[in-house]
């Protein structure tokens, strides 16, 4: 199956700049849509950003301006790039993607284990 790792996230002050990573292994056969989820204390998962395969990406209306996915199709990686970082974004931030293995050629949908983001006012 596919294994996704996220990195990147840490301890940033208000107004600060953090850049998410996720890569994706395991056979990979096929990586379609990905995304960007977060998850605050007591609150349920949404999504953040996605991105298809061609690269067309869409953002919740949250962090449209401050925010940006990419993705990097020969490294089989996701990124975040987050600027202005406010206290409101503080989070478990989860990689998620679609995709399928060769020993597993149907698409299902992977999470990653997730990585905190806290941003400090």
């Amino acid at each position: 199956q596919v294994q996704l790792v996220e990195s990147g996230g840490g301890l940033v002050q208000a107004g600060g700049s953090l850049r998410l990573s996720c890569a994706a292994s395991g056979g990979i056969r096929t990586l379609s849509d990905m995304g960007w989820y977060r998850q605050a204390p007591g609150k349920q998962r949404e999504l953040v950003s996605s991105i298809t395969s061609s690269g067309t990406a869409d953002y919740a209306d949250s962090v449209k301006g401050r925010f940006a996915i990419s993705r990097d199709s020969a490294k089989n990686t996701l990124y975040l790039q987050m600027t202005n970082l406010q206290p409101e974004d503080t989070a478990v931030y989860y990689c998620n993607a679609v995709g399928s293995t060769w020993g597993r050629p149907y698409e299902t949908t992977y999470w990653g284990p997730g990585t905190q983001v806290t941003v400090s006012s």
